[in-house]
């Protein structure tokens, strides 16, 4: 049980400690976590800004470029004397060697009313809405963007001259251009690490994104905010921030451009963080728990052996040690559980001896009464046995009385001795416990208190009522209960009768004497069968009943009181047919 006890203490200790860890774990999980995610949205926002500002320098570096290549066309005197003839079909012939050496995605031609003479496409041929796109941002010199046909130019418009530009004749225009598409936007990616998508009209013209996931941010395009804003957008159950520009006020129609940024690098970290946290969680539990063990010992252990000492104490064992380690708190307390220990033995010694001492006195009040009257006999007749004038006769009555009066004192110093050593002086043989009923029946009758008191005695199995008894002490307890039964039957209204039944069983042989008095009183009841307890008596010493059932218990049984009511009143002795006691010498056989 102490081991037990040590058990669940340690546990319990062990238990709050990785209750406190995990908490402490997962709320620093938690804690880092947030912080984590955070600091990475705030430098995913900076790389997508970033990026965005990459791809607006790689496209202004390709238009300057495109500029550049339409200044060295329009000073190119085979283009403007191409543009000075005026002729469509001529002009659209000798523009495809120009458009070779170009080298570009879209080249066209326009005259000085901005109508576009020719134009040549890499790939499909040029549609109406892709000519009239053309002489739209002609138009429009500030706009460089052209969607057309699900294709998206980025283009650059230089004016024609024939002369200088402050004082010739403008011939018309030369446009050049080339695709965005996934190789322009990949290299835009590589540079930034980011994915970037454009929207003309809501469908997707270009993207380095896989055809299933473009299709997806097709569907969400619409929820992602304007203006630059930074939204969280799941694509193929990953996570990725997106920021969106509109173009539109720079080009024809609808035109949006979306970077994506993935979570999954910072996602990646924030789970290398959390099994870095959590690893350090799983060892700070296993650390504590050893050091808490560790602990436990040194403090709980005082605390287990105090525990016990208390225990001991409580159950009677006054010498268990006390502990002489722990902590001065522990030490306080073991030290003043010592000093009270120390006054309670001390108390209950003095209770014991004054107890003893007020035992001895009733004792000593109850018994001396009867040992005066039978002194007081014997000297009486003593003395006058020493009269010189008394016949033979006379001398023998006076013998008789003294003889009498010494067997009562000696009957009352064996009860004593009965009650003193525990039934030391019991010898045990076979006998009639009817019999035995017979001759205390009889005893009884010749006593004073037995005047004016019908006595029977009832047996169910008179050749069965056969044990092993001290038949001395048995007759002894027998006529203690019916002498009891007697001088409670004189204060019967009635009739005054008293009874003692016999009944035999297969292991054992109930007495039960009934009398016809006013019963029990309540206040005694209780302790009955302690000694010197009477109740209004003139005369006795109060160990009656005491040593019948003392007598009882020897014997393998018991005096209990049955009834206790005016007109009925029963003790019932038991003893054991049978009975291996420690004094018995011999057991019966049936």
């Amino acid at each position: 049980m102490p081991f037990l006890r040590r058990v669940r203490t340690r546990v319990l200790l062990v238990s709050v400690l990785i209750a406190v860890v995990m908490t402490v774990t997962g709320g620093s999980l938690l804690i880092v976590r947030d912080r984590v995610r955070r600091h990475v949205e705030a430098d995913l926002s900076g790389d997508l800004e970033h990026s965005l500002t990459t791809f607006q320098n790689l496209q202004r570096q390709r238009r300057e470029e495109l500029t550049h290549e339409n200044a060295l066309l329009a000073d190119n005197t085979i283009l403007k004397a191409l543009m000075t003839t005026s002729d469509k079909p001529t002009i659209a012939d000798g523009a495809v060697s120009l458009w070779k050496v170009a080298g570009c995605d879209l080249f066209a031609l326009a005259d000085g009313r901005e109508h576009v003479l020719t134009v040549f496409t890499q790939g499909a041929a040029p549609s109406d809405v892709l000519i009239h796109a053309t002489e739209e941002i002609i138009s429009r010199p500030r706009q460089h963007y052209i969607s057309s046909d699900g294709r998206l130019f980025d283009v650059a418009v230089t004016p024609l001259y024939f002369g200088d530009e402050m004082q010739g004749t403008l011939l018309g225009y030369v446009v050049s251009g080339y695709r965005i598409d996934t190789d322009v936007l990949g290299m835009i990616s590589h540079a930034s690490g980011d994915d970037a998508a454009f929207f003309a009209e809501g469908k997707v013209v270009a993207s380095t994104l896989p055809a299933g996931l473009q299709h997806e941010l097709a569907r969400k395009n619409s929820s992602l905010p304007a203006g630059g804003q930074i939204a969280e957008v799941s694509l193929g159950g990953r996570k990725h921030l997106a920021t969106e520009t509109d173009l539109s006020s720079e080009a024809l129609g609808d035109l949006q451009l979306v970077v994506l940024k993935s979570f999954e690098p910072a996602d990646e970290a924030i789970r290398e963080i959390n099994k870095l946290v959590l690893l350090l969680g799983v060892g700070a539990v296993v650390l504590g728990s050893l050091l808490m063990i560790s602990f436990s010992r040194i403090v709980t252990q005082p605390l287990e052996t105090l525990a016990l000492g208390v225990q001991a104490f409580g159950l009677g064992d006054p010498s268990h040690r006390l502990p002489a380690n722990g902590t001065r708190e522990v030490q306080e307390l073991s030290d003043a559980f010592a000093r009270m220990r120390d006054e309670i033995q001390a108390n209950h010694r003095a209770l014991l001896d004054s107890e003893r001492l007020a035992t001895i006195g009733s004792m000593a009040s109850s018994v001396s009464h009867d040992l005066r009257h039978y002194l007081a006999a014997v000297f009486a007749n003593a003395e006058f046995l020493s009269s010189s004038h008394l016949t033979a006769q006379e001398r023998g009555e006076l013998l008789a009385d003294i003889q009498v009066a010494v067997d009562g004192a000696t009957e009352l110093l064996d009860s004593l001795l009965i009650l003193s050593k525990g039934g030391a002086a019991f010898h045990r043989e076979p006998g009639s416990v009817l019999r035995i009923g017979e001759k205390a029946v009889a005893l009884l009758r010749s006593h004073p208190e037995a005047e004016g008191v019908m006595v029977r005695l009832d047996c169910d199995d008179e050749a069965g009522a056969l044990a092993v008894v001290d038949a001395k002490q048995m007759q002894r307890a027998i006529y203690n209960l019916l002498l009891n039964a007697c001088q409670s039957a004189h204060y019967a209204e009635g009739r005054r009768e008293v009874v003692l039944s016999i009944k035999v069983n297969d292991e054992s042989i109930e007495l039960s004497v009934t009398d016809s008095g006013r019963g029990v009183a309540d206040q005694i009841r209780t302790s009955l069968f302690q000694p010197f307890v009477s109740n209004g008596k003139q005369s006795g010493t109060g160990l009656g009943l005491t040593l019948a059932d003392a007598v009882a218990k020897e014997h393998g049984g018991a005096v209990t009181l049955v009834s206790s009511r005016p007109g009925e009143t029963i003790f019932r002795l038991t003893l054991q047919r049978e009975f291996h006691g420690k004094d018995a010498k011999v057991v019966s056989e049936r």
